[in-house]
């Protein structure tokens, strides 16, 4: 079933509303010569994210953003155009799920294609509360306030119109810890386009507050990811590329359900799984945790992110849930993996859909990945927490 969710859209174009369009004109009489035509056109960016792991608020002071036409220009080239946040914006990072956006301005620019974005915070007001705790805690962003979080992607700005970016920030991935009590901000953010698409649809009122998220997967690996809605359990996975997607829902003591084959037709439909009047419900459970250290040969500042994985026969490999090891340590634990075995169903535009207990996944059984920019992944096989926690399951990563 393929419809356009019009609350959604609404959400999408009032956060931009407050954009205006600046236009280039001109005129003359009969004898005057012609106005050259205009070779400027508009760029307006807006901020998105995904949910965080382990926190109650991600706080982003936006100072600044910069546009070069170059992927590899540096901070101190010549050829930026900045747009500057005049105060700085601080920004609840967490309060821009499900597609909402916060607008951070716009610039004109020559026409033309533009390869490369910095997003530059302020030296103050960056700070994370965790779930474990509440306190409020400062978040490390060297990098970010120095010379800009730098953002590769391409964008084409016309002349005479008005190009709308989405800077979408992986908050989950982005917040590190380095030891006791320090956490260290390793920005991960894509450039994408404005036009809200995806999939959407409602998880059952009686799974809120057990820290439910939902994610769209390709190939395991985690594509967009979202909580439900405080009060309504409605959740958006916006700005999808068009193509079939796995669909994960995970929530405290429950067991995980998954949707295989999503599809997403264009990007301007929007697939739905379920309803209010038909939401998806997950099956009781119970939780462990694996636990371990991941070390890097040769040592390196890149961040590492374990994942715990599950498989089903003549089915897909999806993500379960993931964490990223300490900077200092290596030191890694994830949390509130179920024991239950997933609920699988195989998407269809009948809905409700059907779901079933899946003997194809065992239950409490997991391949446990690690992954770093410029190593080679490697995983352990079967990692069983049905009888007790594991907390020895170490990976070794080299180049």
């Amino acid at each position: 079933m393929f419809q356009t969710s019009p609350r959604f859209a609404l959400m999408g174009a009032t956060a931009l509303s407050a954009i205006a369009l600046s236009a280039c004109g001109g005129g003359g009489g009969s004898d005057a010569p012609a106005t050259p035509v205009s070779t400027m056109g508009t760029l307006a960016v807006s901020l998105t994210d995904a949910p965080a792991c382990g926190f109650d608020a991600v706080n982003v002071t936006v100072s600044k953003l910069r546009v070069h036409r170059s992927e590899g220009a540096s901070d101190l080239d010549a050829g930026w155009t900045d747009i500057t946040l005049n105060p700085a914006k601080k920004i609840n990072l967490l309060n821009l799920t499900n597609g909402v956006l916060e607008g951070l301005g716009q610039t004109s620019l020559e026409a033309g294609r533009y390869t490369q974005l910095r997003l530059v915070l302020d030296a103050n007001g960056n700070t994370v509360v965790p779930t474990v705790g509440k306190t409020e805690q400062p978040l490390e962003t060297p990098s970010a306030v120095a010379s800009g979080i730098k953002l590769v992607g391409n964008f084409e700005v016309s002349a005479g119109q008005k190009t709308d970016v989405v800077l979408d920030f992986d908050a989950c991935k982005s917040v590190l810890t380095r030891g006791k009590g320090s956490y260290v901000l390793k920005p991960v953010v894509k450039v994408l386009p404005v036009t809200l698409n995806g999939i959407s649809g409602y998880v059952s009122t009686a799974l809120l507050g057990r820290s439910v998220q939902v994610s769209a997967q390709q190939n395991g690996q985690v594509v967009s990811a979202t909580t439900p809605n405080a009060t309504t359990g409605e959740f958006f996975l916006s700005r999808l590329a068009p193509g079939s997607y796995d669909v994960v829902i995970t929530a405290n003591d429950s067991a995980a359900s998954v949707v295989a084959g999503v599809p997403v037709a264009s990007t301007s439909t929007t697939t739905v799984l379920s309803t209010t009047a038909a939401p998806i419900l997950l099956a009781p459970g119970t939780n462990g945790a694996i636990g371990g250290t991941v070390t890097m040969n040769p040592a390196g500042s890149d961040a590492a992110y374990v994942s715990a994985k599950q498989s089903f026969a003549a089915g897909p490999t999806v993500t379960i849930r993931y964490q990223g090891a300490d900077l200092a340590t290596g030191a890694y634990t994830i949390a509130n993996l179920p024991v239950t075995a997933p609920q699988f169903a195989t998407y269809t535009s009948t809905l409700p859909l059907s779901f079933s207990a899946s003997t194809a996944a065992p239950a409490g059984k997991y391949r446990v990945e690690a992954a770093a920019a410029g190593y080679v992944t490697k995983s352990v096989e079967n990692v069983d927490i049905t009888t007790a926690n594991q907390s020895n399951v170490n990976l070794l990563l080299t180049r």
